[in-house]
């Protein structure tokens, strides 16, 4: 009775799966490694740049009295013109000193980003395009980790033959390049933002799952985890109560990984034209449309690139500034 008495104090001190005297504990990790990231100039920078392409993308549309997908043959390929600039001499829509929009008789418009061959505003396009291409990463992103983690707590858990025919699983999936993946089943499937979550989720878990299967292999053995099982808990509260708390730091930074891989791999999509179909747009798509006039109408491509190279640098900024602060190997003891 007493070694039992005992065992149901232990259980009921770590039942959250973590060890600790008191709650203070826990508390102060997650607070030390707010810090450690906000040391992290480069994760800090990131996080401003990625909140600024999320407003962008949410509220930028509104901002302009343009759709994305508003043709204009009065207004072709105007080069970016915003008020608060003419005075300073840029951004005035003067190309070799000639000013465009007087030329064309649209001295009264204004277009942040310029216009495309079809006179559709580029800055709105720009936006929506963002948008898009963000929710397909943070829809490929959540996909993954419910189907990851999953995957790889039932394969860690149980172990054994299980653990194997799951793993020989993910081995025939990896074998195949995820980029042939993802083209054969978005040209199957029709080009568009379902197809492209789909055939991406396909390949995209195996990660993650491979990760917490690691992971929950070695927790397993943990004498926390052992005493639950004693007491008679059930699986399904010892995978998400007792394991999966010590995996949330990996499971974050992992899936924070992730998000830009999806976000280049639907762009490469739409460069080569599977991705979003027109007149949707999405930040390979614009990139696509302004490399066909590079030459003629550099800012067509200048601008999309660039917030696109900025983006993607932002996301593994702030990925290796989450790795640095919630990975216990990488802290500073």
């Amino acid at each position: 009775m007493v070694a039992h008495a005992e065992l149901q104090r232990y259980a009921f001190a770590n039942k959250d799966g973590i060890y600790r005297d008191d709650a203070y504990a826990v508390q102060a990790s997650w607070k030390e490694s707010l810090h450690i990231f906000a040391q992290n100039k480069g994760a800090v920078l990131g996080t401003i740049f990625l909140t600024f392409m999320i407003i962008l993308a949410v509220f930028g549309p509104m901002m302009t009295s343009y759709t994305y997908d508003e043709v204009s043959v009065e207004e072709q390929n105007l080069p970016p013109r915003i008020s608060a600039f003419e005075r300073f001499g840029i951004f005035d829509g003067t190309v070799s000193g000639v000013n465009i929009y007087e030329f064309t008789g649209n001295s009264k418009v204004y277009h942040w980003f310029g216009t495309d061959n079809l006179g559709r505003d580029l800055f709105t396009r720009f936006c929506q395009g963002t948008r898009i291409s963000l929710i397909i990463a943070a829809i490929s992103a959540v996909l993954d980790i419910l189907i990851g983690v999953g995957y790889g707590l039932i394969a860690g858990y149980y172990g054994g033959k299980v653990d194997t025919a799951m793993m020989r699983v993910i081995e025939i999936i990896n074998g195949i390049p995820s980029l042939v993946v993802v083209s054969l089943l978005v040209v199957v499937l029709n080009p568009g933002l379902t197809s492209i979550i789909i055939s991406m989720t396909i390949s995209g878990w195996t990660g993650m799952s491979r990760l917490v299967r690691a992971n929950t292999l070695r927790l397993k053995q943990s004498e926390h985890i052992m005493a639950s099982r004693t007491l008679g808990t059930g699986t399904v509260t010892i995978l998400f109560r007792e394991i999966f708390p010590n995996l949330l730091s990996s499971v974050i930074v992992m899936a924070m990984m992730s998000v830009p891989n999806a976000i280049f791999m639907e762009s490469f999509l739409s460069f080569i034209g599977l991705g979003i179909p027109a007149p949707q747009a999405s930040l390979g798509s614009l990139i696509n449309d302004g490399y066909n006039h590079m030459l003629s109408y550099p800012y067509q491509l200048a601008i999309p690139a660039v917030f696109f190279a900025l983006l993607m640098l932002s996301l593994n900024l702030i990925g290796d500034g989450l790795r640095d602060a919630l990975d216990p190997k990488q802290k500073r003891v």
